[in-house]
């Protein structure tokens, strides 16, 4: 916690850690090292049991991530924009695979990378302002952090390929009809409303929410059986700590404490 970043903050309270883009003057635009601090925070929160979740969100009122810097990558090569994307895809797969759920509090504008980045968390949650795109074929590419697998995911192949070719932009309204926030409110209580489900998800077992990302992870992953994950992860439950805790407090009509 005592790293000092350039391009990020971070604050923990409560047990959740709040990571904020701060590059309000540039509407939060990701650029690579900003990418790589992000990874960095997310990967180092791993193992620090103080975190029980993670709010990923925008400086400001007026955008999440408004894309990725554009002046970074106008020249590069094919080799530099190969290595720019997978690098890219490793900072989202660590935010996907973080085994403490992560929420995208979108606060304004979440295009191009902005809105990889979102989808890349477990969850979303968007203020009434935000609005939600890939624009990238007005740049004469596809998105390249993962975009055109997990909009098909969150919201089916037709809508995603409608909005991958049109570049449209739906509002958070709309966002929500499709699926691909989980929540909308207002922008002044956007922040507890994260706070609040994290806290909500922190009296469950830790163990138990870590193995739900890797099972429903994996159903995603052509590499992987999600069924033989989970049938896997449920059958190693019952040599842990939780999983007596949990059942004890169950038939002794008790709450279960799994923060010991």
């Amino acid at each position: 916690m005592e790293a000092t970043y350039q391009y990020i903050t971070q604050r923990l309270e409560e047990h959740i850690l709040t990571i904020t883009i701060n590059r309000e003057d540039k509407m939060n635009a990701l650029n690579i090292t900003l990418l790589k601090e992000i990874k960095n925070v997310v990967n180092n929160a791993q193992s620090n049991p103080d975190i029980h979740g993670i709010i990923l969100t925008g400086k400001g009122t007026k955008a999440f991530a408004a894309g990725a810097d554009i002046a970074e990558f106008a020249k590069f090569t094919v080799e530099e924009g190969t290595t720019m994307s997978r690098d890219g895809h490793s900072v989202m797969n660590t935010i996907e695979n973080s085994s403490i759920p992560i929420i995208a509090a979108v606060n304004g504008f979440a295009l191009g990378g902005g809105c990889e980045l979102a989808m890349a968390c477990h969850m979303r949650y968007a203020s009434s302002n935000a609005k939600f795109g890939q624009p990238e074929v007005n740049l004469g590419v596809p998105p390249g952090y993962g975009g055109t697998q997990r909009l098909v995911e969150l919201v089916g192949k037709g809508k995603a390929l409608e909005l991958l070719m049109t570049a449209d932009v739906v509002n958070a309204d709309d966002a929500l009809t499709l699926g691909l926030v989980n929540k909308v409110v207002e922008q002044e209580e956007l922040l507890a409303a994260c706070h609040k489900v994290l806290k909500k998800i922190s009296t469950k077992s830790p163990r138990a929410i870590a193995k739900v990302i890797n099972c429903v992870t994996d159903y995603f992953d052509t590499n992987k059986n999600g069924m033989e994950t989970e049938i896997l992860e449920f059958g190693s439950s019952f040599e842990s700590k939780d999983f007596v805790n949990g059942t004890n407090a169950f038939l002794n009509k008790e709450r279960p404490n799994f923060r010991d």
